[in-house]
């Protein structure tokens, strides 16, 4: 009889405060936004490896990168709309189309199609910063995330660059700063997120 009553006594709780049932735990948050965007640098590694390498698997190393993109697009979704979570996936995806082309275009000498895909993933880059800034405006400043971003750029060309000139000691260590970097941008959305919708949180 006694358990029943505290199960009667939870269950009222729940129905009254249904926010305390749903609440995300902001550590487990920080490690899925850890773990998407990680897996963000971690996937183009691999891509930029197999496409140098010219092997089988780049193709399927391509989908499973563009996955990356539509799993972050979903973490945001919940607190932005499907919408926006459906934007930023878009983004992110040219954003890695782009990147496939500047390595291709590299590896096969074409210099002009570099400098032009460069271009665009940059343009791409200040899109993505004016619309997470749009989104979370006053925890995401635009300026401070153009300029993440563009780190991010500088660091998976020079690790593609000189993955594809054979230097592969410095093609890791850009990619250990890639990394390193990318869990400082993914602590940064976290952070933007928690404030932003502090009753989704414990």
């Amino acid at each position: 009889m006694l358990n029943k009553a505290r199960f009667a006594i939870t269950f009222i709780v729940l129905l009254l405060v249904p926010s305390f049932a749903f609440a995300h735990s902001k550590t487990a948050f920080q490690d899925q936004m850890r773990r998407l965007w990680s897996d963000h640098v971690a996937y183009t590694r691999l891509f930029i490896v197999s496409a140098a390498a010219g092997v089988a698997d780049k193709d399927a190393t391509a989908q499973r990168l563009l996955q990356n993109q539509a799993d972050i697009g979903n973490a945001v979704a919940e607190f932005y709309g499907r919408d926006a979570g459906n934007k930023l996936t878009a983004l992110l995806k040219d954003h890695i189309l782009i990147a496939a082309n500047i390595v291709t275009a590299a590896k096969t000498g074409d210099n002009a199609k570099v400098t032009s895909e460069n271009k665009r993933w940059h343009d791409n880059a200040v899109d993505l910063a004016k619309f997470l800034h749009g989104a979370n405006p006053k925890n995401w400043p635009e300026a401070t995330l153009q300029s993440a971003l563009f780190t991010h750029l500088d660091q998976t060309l020079s690790e593609a660059t000189h993955q594809l000139k054979g230097n592969y000691p410095a093609s890791m260590k850009d990619y250990d700063e890639a990394m390193s970097h990318m869990l400082m941008v993914a602590d940064t959305l976290t952070k933007g997120i928690v404030a932003q919708f502090p009753a989704k949180f414990q």
